[in-house]
């Protein structure tokens, strides 16, 4: 079996985008961005962004990581590889080219390989003398177990009676999910431009005032007062989100042209370009409609 290569190897003079560009442009096998984008499901930019060293078109590390993982497997590379390269390039992790740290790794691996056959060793002792206790003991054994056969043939029939006299309750609980299924149906939603994908913070469909849909794929993160986060995800075209009722709230969006904004049921203009990053924008209703309606 051919061993994957290490970070320590010659490669570790390139960055993990030059090794990203220099997999996917040599060799027999040349590749497009616009092919891999299509199969990975990840928009050309970020892929070119990755192999630029471009960190910042994309919103936060853990996608930058996610993405290079995906990008690293498809070419063929060592993931763990690359993602380490990209780690320590992004300030995440310290210096590994250290030879002292390198070789209290191994032996910290050593430890554990010999803690593991320790543990192992233990427990399989343990376990001859429990099985000789048991054959010496047997009858308490098998009296215990009679009695717990008892108590559970005693707990079903007294169980069998009680749901005799509540065959009555299931079909009154079918009728009240059919009646909570069908009030949330009739809640109206604004006449999106998009069928609906997926919907999020549907606690908040009845009462949102403020409702955003992808038009195109966006990464947005919503933050109440203090700062913490609310929600962030990223929204695929159709996907829909509902608002929470609070004035404070404040928005980041990956793709501000990516995103409708619904105000009452009524469409607002984009809160930035296509491909731009905007952030503290205020998701006060007032706020939004300030900016004017969609033309």
């Amino acid at each position: 079996m051919e061993e994957k290569q290490s970070v320590f190897d010659s490669n570790s003079g390139m960055t993990a985008g030059e090794m990203l560009r220099n997999a996917r442009t040599t060799g027999r096998r040349k590749r497009e961005i616009a092919t891999i984008a299509k199969l990975l499901c990840i928009r050309e930019e970020f892929l070119t962004a990755l192999e630029e060293g471009n960190y910042r078109v994309i919103p936060e590390d853990v996608y930058i990581l996610g993405f290079a993982r995906s990008y690293a497997v498809e070419l063929g590379l060592d993931p763990e590889e690359v993602i380490a390269k990209l780690k320590y390039e992004l300030g995440i992790m310290a210096d590994m080219d250290n030879t002292k740290d390198i070789v209290e790794m191994e032996h910290k691996s050593e430890s554990k390989k010999f803690n593991f056959s320790t543990t192992r060793n233990a427990i399989k002792n343990k376990s001859k003398s429990c099985w000789q206790y048991v054959k010496k003991h047997w009858i308490w054994f098998a009296s215990g177990a009679g009695v717990v056969l008892v108590a559970v043939v005693l707990g079903i029939v007294l169980l069998s009676g009680k749901d005799d006299e509540n065959s009555q309750t299931p079909v009154a609980t079918e009728e009240v999910a059919v009646a909570t299924v069908a009030q949330t149906e009739n809640i109206k939603d604004p006449d999106f431009r998009y069928p609906v994908r997926e919907r999020f913070n549907e606690k908040s469909r009845k009462e949102s005032r403020v409702i955003l849909q992808a038009e195109k794929e966006s990464w947005i993160k919503i933050e109440d007062a203090r700062g913490n986060s609310v929600f962030s995800r990223v929204l695929v075209p159709g996907d829909v989100y509902y608002l929470p009722l609070n004035d404070k709230l404040k928005g980041t969006f990956g793709n501000a042209g990516g995103i409708d904004v619904w105000v009452d049921g009524r469409l607002m203009k984009k809160v930035g370009p296509a491909n731009t990053r905007k952030t503290g924008i205020s998701m006060a209703p007032d706020a939004l409609k300030a900016t004017g309606l969609a033309e």
